[in-house]
């Protein structure tokens, strides 16, 4: 996934990438038509389901195909890597479960100082990523 974090910096074009490598290549909307067996009014059509994003994944490949290209996606995290985004949900689901205790003690006159809540919460989200438990997604 590393590999695709330099790509959230390249911007869509705004006609959508099959016009944009189509137009960039000199192809015209019949030949690639042809290509696939279609009209040249199913080529405009798909040009449009792309730039709507209602195009499906299928016919990205095949398209991609008849230009002799390969599609190739993925997921980014906004993170940067799996791991930094874990660590952010185990932090937030760590500071919540903490402060909630913290809280209650707090009613009972027992309430903890800044740095313990903080140590605390830093080892419960250490704990989290650990055990990754399925209430971090929630």
């Amino acid at each position: 996934m590393l590999g695709f974090t330099s790509l959230r910096q390249i911007a869509v074009p705004p006609t959508g990438w099959i016009k944009a490598i189509r137009t960039s290549i000199g192809m015209s909307m019949l030949q690639l038509g042809s290509k696939l067996s279609v009209s040249k009014q199913a080529i405009q059509d798909i040009e449009k389901r792309e730039a709507d994003g209602s195009i499906t994944i299928k016919s990205l490949k095949e398209i991609a195909r008849a230009m002799d290209m390969q599609l190739v996606y993925g997921f980014v995290p906004n993170d940067g890597s799996l791991e930094a985004m874990i660590k952010k949900y185990a932090i937030k689901l760590a500071t919540k479960i903490v402060h909630r205790t913290a809280n209650t003690m707090k009613l009972e006159d027992q309430a903890n100082s800044k740095k313990r809540i903080e140590k605390a919460i830093k080892e419960r989200a250490a704990k989290i990523v650990n055990e990754r438990p399925k209430i971090l997604w929630d």
